[in-house]
């Protein structure tokens, strides 16, 4: 009984300073303290305006985006309460169980490139509201930032020997329990486009994607992942968003487990040429 007591309290301990921590750390891990930061199409709904004339975006087309509205999106009692609920339970367990797993790839990465263990990209989150994703760094320090790996030259230079394991594992995307834990992210959902992936960011607002928080994994990662084409991808982000429950979500988190023994569907230099399962 002693034990047992002795383990609430610890966990109970490390639980308050991970919060305060988290309240700490959450003003700086999104892009709006200034206004330059800020994201200008942050809740509007928006449509990409091809431009041959512009430079090429992330999505590899050339083209901005306008607003054609506002966001009018009205999160329900399961998003709003239940599901941040479990956000916050499996992402606490997530970050304290899997911190050996943390500690070892951190050490091989450092070894492997001598360098950061984290790096951050600027991403879209809910109502297109930048914030800064982590992962592990899985490539070498001098790739180009904030460029798709699928828009790299030879992608397969860049990344290190452990990049490759832990790429080919989704270990890379770990860090983001963290971004789940502070309330950037959501453990299920649309996963986040980069800042300039404007026709991915247009086309998910065809179908609502963009209102909800951005996820870990998602419906669109057990249909195919990378190799998904963007208006495929997009639609079944809407899907998902349009059918939230915790039935879809239990059927994403468990559809997304496998990934972790290796996942075929990671496409080093593809932009994606599959059609994608049906919704």
């Amino acid at each position: 009984m002693k034990v047992l007591l002795i383990i609430l309290i610890v966990i109970a301990a490390i639980a308050l300073v991970m919060a305060l921590l988290a309240i700490i750390k959450k003003p700086s891990s999104v892009y709006r303290n200034k206004p330059e930061e800020k994201n200008p199409m942050e809740g509007k709904r928006v449509k990409f305006i091809e431009n041959d004339s512009e430079k090429e975006n992330a999505d590899g087309v050339r083209g901005h985006l306008i607003a054609i509205g506002d966001t009018d999106h009205k999160a329900g009692i399961y998003e709003k309460v239940f599901k941040r609920l479990f956000d916050i339970i499996l992402s606490f367990f997530g970050l304290v169980l899997l911190s050996p797993v943390f500690l070892f790839l951190s050490l091989w990465i450092v070894i492997d490139d001598p360098g950061p263990v984290l790096f951050t990209q600027k991403r879209i989150g809910r109502d297109k509201q930048f914030f800064k994703l982590h992962k592990f760094r899985s490539m070498k320090m001098s790739t180009p930032h904030d460029k798709p790996t699928h828009m790299l030259e030879n992608p397969d230079q860049y990344i290190t020997k452990s990049g490759k394991f832990i790429r080919s594992h989704s270990l890379d995307e770990l860090p983001q329990i963290w971004d789940i834990f502070i309330g950037n992210m959501s453990v299920i959902g649309p996963r986040p486009g980069l800042w300039n992936q404007d026709l991915l960011t247009a086309e998910r607002d065809k179908y609502n994607a963009n209102d909800v928080k951005p996820g870990l994994t998602g419906w669109a990662q057990i249909n195919g992942r990378d190799e998904l084409e963007i208006p495929v991808k997009a639609e079944l982000d809407g899907y998902y968003c349009n059918h939230m429950s915790l039935g879809m979500d239990l059927k994403c988190f468990f559809g997304s487990v496998g990934v972790f023994g290796g996942d075929e569907s990671v496409v080093e230099g593809g932009t994606g040429n599959n059609k994608g399962k049906g919704a």
